[in-house]
């Protein structure tokens, strides 16, 4: 079965039946990943690129892990050593990848709505892998995709996002999954760390991070994004800490089985002590796996892999 869209590009455009097939799809893949051999053919013969304008490691060594284990070819571009560097402009770059092959671009960009125009200027296949202050859709459904293992189902669940909820598109793809999929969603986070406008979104606003970790199912913690602050936004990384971070007293206020999330790279002692980081409730090793699990799924769902979606 194929998704019946060209793109993926985020959470917000997406229907409840489409996040289920690719949650569906990637947990059948992620058979494969507890093989031996760690590979399959579904894909041979096409080609995926990822096109990176900002650091990544996680997320493109997951694409690209997810495309070689389903025997596809995988192209690296990124701003370092390529014409873009040149001044070749993002249209140029896209198109003369196009004419060598590719099959799907996935693409981080630092502005908001770049694989926007992508999927827009080229007929191949485009995933967003991030961009701007927008969407990251894949590392929604893979937040999804762990919480679904442990929780069994969305519906009901208190899950409750805290941090630099303004920098993060982290936040904002599971804002649109979680809530389309009948989960209740908390913000927490400094004044200053909310965005305009947020009474429009599917949440419930706190500023009290006491009172918003009350009773929740789910603590997604996240990065304090230092490098998109170009002013103080809260007086400092202590008081950041002693007021908005995770630690073992302050998660007594959620459920005795609450799960701990993280997207990374974590700033640990600052949104989160290393001893829950490290912790009985954390999930975040599983949620890397679950990453590459969830990007098999969607590049398999695009390109129509032929077969079963165990085949050896």
């Amino acid at each position: 079965m194929q998704l019946q869209r060209k793109d993926i590009l985020g959470l917000q455009e997406m229907s409840p039946d489409e996040i289920r097939l690719i949650l569906n799809t990637a947990e059948s893949l992620k058979d494969i990943l507890g093989r031996p051999v760690k590979k399959v053919p579904i894909l041979r013969g096409k080609s995926i690129c990822t096109l990176f304008y900002e650091n990544s490691t996680r997320t493109r060594t997951s694409f690209e892990l997810a495309a070689k284990i389903m025997s596809a070819d995988t192209t690296s571009i990124s701003t370092a050593g390529s014409s873009i560097q040149k001044g070749e402009s993002f249209k140029d770059t896209l198109l003369t990848l196009e004419a060598m092959g590719m099959d799907v671009f996935v693409i981080r960009h630092g502005a908001s709505g770049a694989p926007h125009f992508a999927a827009r200027v080229v007929g191949s296949h485009v995933i967003n892998a991030g961009d701007g202050m927008h969407e990251h859709p894949t590392q929604g459904l893979l937040d999804m995709l762990t919480i679904l293992e442990n929780k069994g189902t969305f519906d009901g669940l208190k899950v409750l996002i805290v941090g630099d909820i303004m920098h993060s598109r982290v936040a904002r793809s599971n804002i649109w999954g979680l809530s389309k999929m009948g989960a209740e969603v908390r913000l927490c986070g400094p004044r200053t760390l909310l965005p305009n406008e947020i009474e429009k979104l599917p949440v419930t606003v706190y500023t009290d991070l006491d009172e918003a970790i009350s009773d929740v199912d789910v603590v997604n913690v996240l990065r304090i994004q230092l490098e998109r602050m170009n002013r103080g936004f809260f007086p400092s990384i202590r008081e950041y800490s002693r007021l908005f971070g995770i630690n073992k007293a302050r998660l007594r206020r959620a459920k005795r089985d609450v799960l701990v999330m993280h997207p990374g790279p974590m700033n640990r002692g600052i949104e989160i002590t290393p001893d829950v980081a490290d912790g009985e409730f954390a999930v975040i090793t599983d949620q890397v796996t679950n990453g590459v699990a969830v990007r098999m799924a969607l590049l398999y769902l695009l390109l129509g892999g032929g077969g079963n979606v165990g085949a050896a």
